[in-house]
């Protein structure tokens, strides 16, 4: 029943794309703010880039290393990390991640994905 309700859905509805090779994701996109929720193969990274989004990233299971401006930082479950806009950064996943990120605003370019 809960599946017809207007403002509740089902995670397991959500088609998984591949937004960077072994990064795994489900996106959600609000009035406001992109989630995405990322299953990625150990070993996996992304290059050294930068959007306009404020981002949030929060490692669920795994480690995780983030390089912020320069700087690695190892993340694992507990710890998270802001990244303003328009700094770079990178990732390299140190074992199989579960991460979360939630950028502000929305993320058009994953919205077309």
């Amino acid at each position: 029943m809960s599946d017809q309700l207007p403002h509740i859905h089902s995670f397991s509805a959500i088609a998984t794309k591949e937004i960077a090779p072994g990064y795994h994701s489900k996106l959600i996109h609000t009035a406001a703010n992109t989630f995405n929720f990322i299953e990625v193969d150990a070993g996996s990274t992304v290059p050294m880039h930068s959007h306009p989004h404020e981002q949030c990233a929060f490692v669920l299971e795994g480690e995780f290393e983030l390089t912020i401006d320069g700087t690695p930082h190892r993340l694992m479950p507990g710890l998270f990390a802001v990244i303003p806009p328009n700094v770079l950064h990178s990732g390299r996943a140190l074992s199989n991640c579960h991460l979360l990120d939630i950028f502000s605003p929305v993320r058009e370019d994953y919205k077309a994905l």
